[in-house]
């Protein structure tokens, strides 16, 4: 299987940590991906953590880069349009790569007019500065990452992670994705829609959280999980666990479950040989008929187009 290119393209005042991100977590699938990293004019860039960091190979490589992500910068670094090194660095990049940014990476596609008429994410602490600039873009400073399958756009820094690893799910399915969370030991799976940590009061005791309610259903997905069951097991009033729910989450209750339920549905059909009754069985929906229209409604595809494309990527 040739290795798909991921280019991580770096800026002055570049963030080491998000910059280390997808080769460590790209580089956990066996050789599924190749990653180089370059800066627009091939030289030295300075972190913001005071130190220099010297790219292996130039620009030109952003023109074999199947993927290409733009790390993010301080935001005392942000500009409200490209540089004309950046400018045309981004030009090498072919129009069917797949172009994908980290935190405060959007603002750079948003200066180069690439997210015109997009939903788009960045850093929670940034958006007013990024809905200032951009306001032809969709922004939604509540998720972790969003987009579609050729631009994908991330919050702050760990949600880079969970961006990374879902490129990984959606070119490879989740065995391979899970096994790369492992070797790196984080999370394996948050949601897009997931909300950021946006700043909270504090709750005063630990059993304000719903998260100890949220693990149980996790486990029981094949039952009827109603808001009145997941409050009782939560031992809060309905009215009081919706509300936490959403505070927690970023999601109505019913949301959430559809996306948990389909996030079990599409391991099933990656990983077994179940028939579509029984893994809408397996994850909660009363027949296939509604697994069939959850799936087409959040991907496009049937169940059994989904299952054919990625267990032959699995196989290869």
């Amino acid at each position: 299987m040739t290795a798909h290119r991921v280019v991580v393209l770096a800026q002055e005042g570049a963030y080491p940590f998000e910059l280390g991100i997808p080769a460590r977590i790209f580089g956990a699938t066996d050789g599924a991906y190749d990653v180089q990293l370059t800066t627009p004019t091939g030289g030295a860039i300075t972190t913001n953590a005071g130190f220099s960091v010297v790219p292996a190979v130039g620009p030109d490589v952003l023109r074999t880069a199947d993927t290409v992500i733009v790390a993010p910068v301080d935001p005392y670094q942000l500009r409200p349009s490209l540089t004309a090194e950046m400018e045309a660095a981004l030009a090498l990049v072919r129009p069917d790569a797949r172009l994908v940014s980290i935190c405060t990476g959007s603002f750079t596609l948003a200066a180069a007019g690439l997210l015109v008429g997009r939903t788009a994410a960045t850093h929670w602490q940034c958006a007013p500065l990024f809905r200032d600039w951009y306001p032809d873009v969709e922004l939604d400073e509540n998720v972790l990452f969003s987009g579609d399958s050729s631009l994908v756009t991330s919050a702050g820094a760990a949600s880079g992670i969970d961006l990374c690893l879902h490129l990984i799910r959606e070119d490879h399915g989740v065995e391979l994705a899970t096994l790369a969370a492992r070797r790196c030991v984080v999370a394996p799976h948050r949601e897009g829609g997931q909300a950021q940590f946006i700043e909270r009061p504090i709750p005063d005791a630990p059993d304000l959280s719903t998260s100890a309610t949220r693990a149980w259903a996790l486990e029981r997905l094949a039952d009827d999980l109603t808001i009145p069951r997941l409050a009782q097991h939560a031992h809060m009033s309905e009215r009081t666990f919706v509300r936490r729910f959403r505070a927690d989450t970023g999601l109505a209750v019913r949301e959430w479950l559809t996306q948990q339920r389909l996030v079990a549905a599409r391991r099933l059909l990656e990983t077994t040989e179940l028939g579509i009754d029984s893994v809408a069985a397996e994850v909660g929906y009363a027949t296939g008929t509604s697994l069939r229209r959850h799936l087409a409604a959040h991907l496009g595809v049937s169940p059994t187009t989904y299952r054919r494309s990625h267990r032959v990527r699995d196989a290869a």
